[in-house]
């Protein structure tokens, strides 16, 4: 039997959603990256027409800026409770490191979206948001460690900078959780190491 109209009733049709449009956004961009994402991609997706897409959301550029502000709320990296100040320097990057391996490994889309789209990002609007994002996160570590460690905080915070980076390309290329933890593991120790040659 093949159903008709008539077959339901009347009634208001589903009011659209923009949180699940801009978490389903998210997930797209995150998976395959800011440029291999058409307009046409989005809409199909989130299942509105271009219109409402651009009445929703401005452009496709506003809706990236928009998915890397909900993936940094959701699941960004607690960096205050890592680089607690009550914390051992090494201890604490150990444990943020650790974070970022369990992040990165983790759901549908490896890697870190901010990361990735702020080195692979063709579009210079998108690539620059998501190159804001970084620094703004760049700075937060800074901070934290700069309490501690003045002189050292700049090199510090580059070391941190790049094993992520690396963790997040290493998740990208398929390495799975637990060997992303294990070169967590391995960073966090050259730079215990170097703190404790130097004196921490």
């Amino acid at each position: 039997m093949i159903a008709t109209k008539n077959v339901s009733p009347r009634g208001r049709p589903r009011a659209f959603d923009k949180e699940e449009a801009l978490a389903k956004a998210q997930a797209l961009f995150h998976a395959k990256g800011y440029d291999a994402l058409s307009v046409a991609d989005l809409t199909e997706a989130i299942g509105i027409n271009p219109p409402s897409f651009y009445a929703a959301f401005g452009s496709k550029a506003e809706l990236y800026s928009a998915a890397l502000k909900r993936y940094e709320e959701r699941e960004g990296l607690d960096v205050p409770g890592a680089l607690a100040a009550d914390r051992p320097l090494d201890e604490g990057v150990a444990a943020l490191l650790r974070q970022a391996a369990d992040n990165y490994g983790s759901g549908d889309a490896p890697g870190c979206m901010v990361i990735e789209g702020a080195r692979g990002t063709a579009d210079p609007q998108a690539s620059d948001q998501a190159r804001r994002m970084l620094d703004m996160s760049r700075k937060v570590i800074h901070a934290a460690i700069a309490g501690r460690e003045p002189q050292r905080a700049e090199i510090i915070t580059d070391y941190i900078m790049m094993a992520m980076s690396g963790l997040s390309a290493s998740a990208r290329n398929g390495v799975p959780t637990d060997r992303l933890r294990a070169l967590a593991a391995i960073a966090s120790n050259q730079l215990s190491h170097h703190l404790k040659e130097i004196g921490q």
